[in-house]
C-alpha cells in the first residue's frame, strides 16, 4: 500500500487510528455525528434528504448540545464569547445558592471558570493561556 501512494505521487499519512490533531472542535463534532442516536438506521432517500439531515444536526449541535469540555455551553456561544457571560452568570446563582443554604454544600461549588483553549492532544511542555473574563455587570 505505502509504495503504490508513494508511485502515485500520494504524501499518506502516519497518524495513528484515534490520534489526531486536528481541530478538536471538528473532531468532537464528527464523534457525536458519528454515535448520535438520531443517526438514520437506513439510507438516505436523496441527496436532498442527506443534506437537510445533516444541516439539521449541525443546528443543533452547534446551538443547543452543551458540551463537557467547555463547561455546558454551546459551539455558538463559546465563538460568540458569550460563554464568558453565562459562566459567570453561573458562578453568581451557584455562590448564591451556597450563601443561602451552605448546609447543602459539602465543598466548593461547580468550577465554572472559562475553558481557555482546547485541545485533542496538549503539547505537554506548552502551558495553555487562560482567557480573561470580561467584566461583565
Amino acid at each position: 500500500m505505502l509504495a503504490t501512494l508513494q508511485r502515485l505521487g500520494i504524501v499518506p499519512s502516519f497518524s495513528r487510528p484515534s490520534v489526531s490533531d486536528d481541530n478538536p472542535y471538528s473532531e468532537s463534532l464528527f464523534r457525536t455525528l458519528k454515535y448520535t442516536p438520531a443517526y438514520p438506521n437506513r439510507p438516505f432517500e436523496s441527496l436532498g434528504a442527506a443534506r437537510q439531515w445533516v444541516h439539521r444536526f449541525v443546528q443543533w449541535y452547534n446551538e443547543e448540545h452543551r458540551h463537557s469540555a467547555i463547561r455546558y455551553v454551546t459551539p455558538g456561544q463559546r465563538h460568540r464569547g458569550e460563554d464568558l457571560a453565562i459562566l459567570a452568570n453561573r458562578t453568581r446563582v451557584y455562590e448564591t445558592a451556597k450563601a443561602a443554604r451552605p448546609q447543602r454544600w459539602s465543598g466548593d461549588t461547580r468550577n465554572w471558570e472559562p475553558i481557555g483553549e482546547v485541545w485533542l492532544n496538549s503539547p505537554k511542555d506548552n502551558p495553555l493561556p487562560e482567557r480573561k473574563q470580561k467584566n461583565v455587570a
